[in-house]
């Protein structure tokens, strides 16, 4: 019906934002049923940038799945960086990073953090407190990778405060001395 409508599309003068509407309903039908391949070439075969763009994001405001969202801001920050604001960028390369992180986490737990994944410093400050410190040491060893070159918010200084503060506090034992009674 996607595909049907497409070709309408082509073929007579729909109003744009209709045409934003369908391909953004068709792109994260596709991502939903995890064909990234089909997406991309959706998102290829529309010719105007303004439009691809703008369908990209909404799909990406609309919070899909874990892949789907890895995939939408992977997409945004390759092809319309400079199209994106600072701070639009920043939010999607964060959400690109958590995300990444996300899947590094084993697949039935992933669900606990999603609605972290565009706030990687914060899901790594759970899984600290949730004494992940397996976890943690594999989603610190994705950011530093990720982190490499980039500007997006928070540094690996950072991520290393973040850990020193969680190590402090792991060291911290208050006690009080008991006198001995005979």
């Amino acid at each position: 019906d996607y595909e049907l409508c497409e070709e309408w599309g082509h073929l007579y003068p729909v109003p744009r934002e209709d045409l934003i509407n369908l391909h953004r309903e068709h792109l994260l039908h596709l991502l939903e049923m995890g064909d990234m391949d089909k997406a991309l070439q959706l998102l290829q075969r529309i010719e105007d940038p303004g439009i691809c763009l703008a369908i990209s994001e909404q799909s990406l405001d609309q919070h899909p799945n874990l892949a789907a969202s890895h995939f939408l801001a992977d997409y945004l920050t390759g092809h319309f960086y400079a199209n994106l604001t600072t701070a639009r960028r920043n939010e999607i390369q964060a959400l690109y990073m958590g995300s990444k992180v996300l899947l590094t986490l084993p697949e039935l737990s992933r669900v606990n953090y999603f609605h972290l994944s565009s706030r990687p410093l914060l899901m790594l400050e759970q899984l600290l407190m949730n004494m992940k410190v397996d976890w943690v040491a594999v989603a610190v060893e994705t950011l530093h990778q990720l982190l490499t070159g980039q500007e997006i918010g928070f540094t690996v200084e950072d991520i290393d405060n973040l850990l020193s503060k969680y190590a402090e506090k792991a060291l911290n034992f208050p006690f009080a001395l008991k006198e001995k009674r005979s």
